[in-house]
């Protein structure tokens, strides 16, 4: 199992966001232009390199994220909000769906003031706008140790879109994201 913390090349960007199943969130950024890797992991706990197993058990306080490098000059730390925001609940208080737990909260980590003052001024937006029905109790703190998930989590959509929880779950986030962001897909 290679665990190992994904590389950041010269002139590229890290974000690291939670919005439930890290599987629906890397479906998606998988195919966003200037996007260059994603990779599913765990953030925000207290345990050091824990398992699946023991981050769904809810115990260790960390959620499931996803990495993602990206180039500033194609795909802006703000334009990833904007896709993140779209693509999962952000007033549902440690949940997605019927995946419930503090593993599935909404967050952002931030590597850098300037990242925090962008997630912070999307919310303010997006409440603003009254962009959506409830409060976004999306979590805005800064990045922690990213631990990699297991290799069978990664790409697992692209390898498992058959498997029914990506047919009935990840499958529609990934359609929204394709006609809604037609235009910032990778060509």
């Amino acid at each position: 199992m290679t665990r190992a913390q994904p590389a950041v090349p010269s002139g590229r960007e890290v974000a690291t966001l939670a919005g439930g199943c890290f599987w629906c969130l890397e479906a998606v950024y998988d195919e966003l232009a200037g996007v260059e890797s994603v990779v599913s992991g765990y953030m925000g706990g207290r345990v050091p390199d824990p398992s699946y197993e023991q981050v769904c058990a809810g115990d260790t306080g960390h959620a499931e994220v996803v990495q993602v490098v990206f180039d500033p000059a194609v795909v802006s730390f703000r334009d990833l909000l904007e896709v993140f925001f779209a693509i999962h609940d952000p007033t549902t208080l440690n949940r997605q769906g019927n995946d419930v737990g503090t593993q599935y909260r909404s967050a952002i980590f931030c590597h850098s003031p300037e990242q925090e003052r962008v997630a912070r001024e999307v919310i303010a937006a997006l409440a603003d706008e009254r962009a959506f029905d409830r409060p976004i109790v999306t979590e805005v703190a800064p990045a922690e140790t990213f631990w990699p998930a297991e290799d069978y989590h990664q790409e697992y959509f692209a390898r498992n879109p058959y498997q029914p929880y990506c047919m009935f779950v990840v499958s529609p986030k990934v359609a929204k994201f394709r006609k809604r962001f037609a235009g910032k897909r990778k060509g």
